[in-house]
C-alpha cells in the first residue's frame, strides 16, 4: 500500500465499462450470508463529514479508503457493478475499525454493522496471497489462545534478556526482510519473571461489606503480558465491596478474529465464554481492555442466528460492563491517596472502542480527577486512532505507523508526565512510537492507578 503525500480528492471513481474499479484479479461478488444491507448502504449520503474523521483517509488520502468510499464499493459490489478482488479487498483492508465515522456521521450511518458484514465476505470470497495467509494464519491460531502464546514467552524472555532484541533492531534487518514481523516485534512489550505467573484464584472476597458480585475477564494478551493490570483490576474492585469471581474456563473473547472476519472462530470463543460464566450468579460481567468490551457488548449479535446461544448471548452481553464504566457507575467506595508529593499532570488516552463503540469518555475522567493532586489535560485529536486497531499495526504496518507518530506527538505535546492508557493494543503501539522517538514517560492503566491510590504507593516518575 502506498501512502498519499498529495491532497486527498473527494472525487468517487468511475467505474468502467467491465465493472470494475481497475484492471484486477477480481473473482466474485458477495454471497447470500450476511452481506452489507442495501437499507443500511442507502442511509448514506455520501456528505462526507466521515473523511476528516477517518484515520485511514487521512493517512492514504484516497477516497476508497475512506468510510463513504467503502460504502460506494460495497454498493458496487453488491449490484453487480464491481467485483470483490485486490482492487476492491485492500479498500476494506485498510479499514481500521475505529468507529469514528459513526460517531461523526450525521444521517447516523451504522458504518460499524456494514464493515462488520463485509470483512467474512472478503475472508470468504477474496484469495489472499501466501505470505497473507501464512501471518493471518499466525496471528489467528495464536493470538487468541493464551496457552499456545504461553508455550512462546520463555524463548520471547531470553531474546530479551540476551540481547538479541537489541542486536534486531539495530540491525534494522527484519524490517527489510519481514516488515510485517518486524511490526509485530516492534510492539512486544518487555516480559520479566512476573509474566509467568498466574496467580489470581477462582473467587477473591470483598473488603468490607460486600456490595456486588462481579465475574473479571483476563483477556488474551492482557493475561499473559499485562497480567498487573488484572490484578490491579481485582484489588480496586474488592477495595471497593466487590466479590470478584474468575472462571478458569474462559478464553479469548472473540474480538481479534471478529474484527478480521474470522466468523467461525470468533463465535465459537464467544459460545466458550458464555459456557464459562453460565451459573456464576454475577451482577456484572467486567473488563478491563477496550477493543474486548466492545465484542463482549456485541455477543447477542454475533451468535444472533444460534439458536442455542442467542437468548444466552444478549443477556451476558447485557451484563458486560467496562471497567471504568462500572466504578463511575456504582461510585468509589474506598479512600484515594496522592500519587505523588506534587500535583500530578497527566493525559489520558481515549481507545477507539471504548470512545466511538461504547460511547464510554466521561468515566474514566470522572474517576481518575477523583484521586487527590491529578490534574489531567487533553490532546488534539483524542478521538483519532493510534493505529493499533487489534491487529491492524501487524498487517498493515505503515499507515498504523504514521497514526502513531502522530498520537505520540499529540500526547507529548500536552507536556503531561503520564499516559493513561485502558486498552492493551493502544499502550503497544503507544510505548513503540514514544521509543522511537527517544522518549521516556510512564504509561498506566486507569485501573493500575486506581490501585495505587487505594494502596497509598507512590510512583517514581
Amino acid at each position: 500500500m502506498q501512502i498519499s503525500s498529495t491532497t486527498p480528492s473527494n472525487e468517487l471513481p468511475k467505474l468502467d465499462t467491465s465493472g470494475e474499479i481497475a484492471p484486477t484479479a477480481s473473482i466474485s461478488n458477495f454471497d447470500a450470508q450476511h452481506p452489507p444491507e442495501q437499507k443500511l448502504i442507502d442511509t448514506c449520503v455520501h456528505c462526507g463529514f466521515c473523511l476528516s474523521t477517518c484515520p485511514s483517509y487521512r493517512v492514504i488520502g484516497k477516497e476508497m479508503d475512506s468510510p463513504r468510499g467503502r460504502i460506494y464499493l460495497m454498493d458496487a459490489i453488491k449490484n453487480g457493478e464491481a467485483t470483490l478482488g485486490e482492487a476492491t479487498a485492500q479498500h476494506f483492508d485498510s479499514c481500521l475499525g475505529c468507529l469514528a465515522c459513526v460517531t461523526t456521521c450525521p444521517s447516523g450511518v451504522q458504518y460499524d454493522k456494514l464493515i462488520a458484514a463485509t470483512r467474512p465476505q472478503v475472508e470468504r470470497n477474496y484469495p489472499r496471497s501466501l505470505p497473507d495467509r501464512l501471518l493471518r494464519t499466525l496471528i489467528f491460531s495464536l493470538f487468541p489462545y493464551p496457552k499456545r502464546l504461553r508455550f512462546l514467552l520463555a524463548p520471547l524472555y531470553l531474546y530479551q534478556k540476551l540481547g538479541v532484541q537489541k542486536l534486531v533492531r539495530a540491525t534494522g534487518l527484519l524490517e527489510k526482510v519481514f516488515p510485517r514481523l518486524a511490526a509485530m516485534e516492534s510492539i512486544l512489550p518487555q516480559l520479566t519473571l512476573k509474566t509467568f505467573q498466574d496467580t489470581l484464584p477462582d473467587v477473591i472476597p470483598a473488603q468490607g461489606e460486600k456490595r456486588y458480585r462481579v465475574g473479571v475477564i483476563l483477556g488474551c494478551v492482557q493475561r499473559l503480558f499485562f497480567s498487573p493490570i488484572n490484578e490491579a483490576t481485582v484489588r480496586v474492585l474488592t477495595a471497593n465491596g466487590c466479590e470478584v469471581v474468575i472462571p478458569k474456563t474462559q478464553g479469548c473473547c472473540a474480538a481479534l478474529p471478529e474484527h478480521q472476519g474470522q466468523t467461525q472462530q470468533s463465535h465459537a470463543l464467544a459460545r466458550q465464554m458464555i459456557d464459562s460464566f453460565e451459573g456464576t450468579d454475577v451482577d456484572a460481567v467486567i473488563i478491563n481492555a477496550a477493543g474486548c468490551g466492545h465484542t463482549l457488548k456485541e455477543y447477542g449479535h454475533l451468535l444472533a442466528d444460534d439458536p442455542e446461544y442467542r437468548e444466552k448471548a444478549k443477556e451476558f452481553a447485557a451484563k458486560v460492563k467496562d471497567a471504568q464504566e462500572f466504578l463511575a457507575q456504582v461510585g468509589l467506595t474506598a479512600k484515594l491517596s496522592p500519587l505523588t508529593d506534587n500535583q500530578l499532570t497527566m493525559v489520558y488516552q481515549d481507545a477507539c472502542h471504548l470512545l466511538h463503540g461504547q460511547k464510554i469518555s466521561v468515566q474514566p475522567r470522572q474517576l481518575l480527577r477523583k484521586i487527590p493532586g491529578v490534574k489531567l489535560r487533553e490532546p488534539i485529536d483524542a478521538a483519532l486512532c493510534c493505529g493499533s486497531a487489534g491487529v491492524y499495526n501487524m498487517l498493515q504496518p505503515e499507515v498504523a505507523d504514521e497514526l502513531g507518530q502522530q498520537k505520540v506527538e499529540n500526547l507529548l505535546n500536552t507536556g503531561a508526565e503520564l499516559i493513561a492508557s485502558a486498552n492493551p493494543g493502544c499502550t503497544l503501539q503507544i510505548t513503540k512510537h514514544l521509543r522511537l522517538k527517544g522518549k521516556e514517560i510512564a504509561i498506566k492503566h486507569p485501573m493500575e492507578l486506581l490501585d495505587y491510590s487505594i494502596r497509598g504507593i507512590h510512583l517514581n516518575l
